[in-house]
């Protein structure tokens, strides 16, 4: 019997290891999926790879798996960071979904001056994330930080991270973007775009990198999906 379910726990998971699941996993195993006794699930923990377990105990409210072996290791995405100006509700889930699914290490809300959302729910953008990575196959669930200020941002920027920023402005790829592997990250605008005043102090700014993503403007969270799409292929892992 092969193991179709992916679960991400809170435990460290080790063989042998007894895993006790929470009241609403409960509910998706035993309630949703219809798993009983005797069943098999993968888990992980997001620091030590993927582990095959069986079911143990299967109640409505609560239940135990056994860590049986590992199946995987864990495997890093790239020092990649996603930093984005929230956007309509769904439209950001979107946006951390797919950030997760590409290969993101850290998801950031970036508050710009046309940022609509003045606010975001960071439990539940990282229930997301964790959601994506369960689906996408992944040992890694990236951190939902907190939203941060744009002006902020950039004063605590370390100097050893780039920062690819698409700027919807810029009539080409060019310049290109520098080989340099490291350390990165993307910056999306809002729905309105950079201020003026915004798009200067990035253009000054030492490790930002103007691009294109084509002749057509683009929604942010199709953006967000470009963006991560061109970077994995120039410098991410998907070289």
């Amino acid at each position: 019997m092969t193991a179709k379910i992916r679960l991400y726990v809170e435990h460290a998971l080790q063989q042998g290891q007894s895993v006790p699941v929470s009241r609403d996993q409960a509910h998706y195993l035993f309630g949703v999926m219809r798993l009983d006794v005797g069943a098999q699930v993968l888990l992980f923990d997001g620091h030590s790879g993927e582990w095959l377990a069986d079911v143990v105990e299967a109640g409505k409210r609560r239940g135990v798996l056994q860590v049986v072996q590992q199946t995987r290791p864990l495997q890093m995405p790239p020092d990649l960071w996603l930093l984005f100006a929230p956007i309509k509700k769904a439209r950001t889930d979107f946006i951390v979904e797919k950030a997760v699914e590409m290969g993101a290490a850290r998801v950031v809300p970036v508050q710009t001056e046309y940022t609509n959302a003045g606010r975001v729910q960071r439990d539940r953008l990282q229930a997301h994330a964790v959601e994506a990575a369960e689906q996408c196959g992944g040992t890694f669930v990236p951190e939902v930080a907190p939203l941060v200020r744009f002006d902020r941002m950039l004063a605590d920027w370390g100097t050893d991270r780039q920062i690819m920023f698409c700027d919807e402005t810029q009539l080409a790829l060019k310049p290109a973007l520098p080989t340099t592997r490291g350390p990165w990250a993307i910056l999306i605008g809002p729905e309105g775009g950079f201020s003026p005043a915004e798009r200067t102090r990035l253009r000054g700014f030492d490790q930002a990198h103007p691009v294109s993503l084509g002749p057509r403007v683009l929604r942010a969270d199709t953006a967000a999906v470009a963006a991560l799409t061109l970077w994995q292929a120039a410098l991410g892992d998907w070289v």
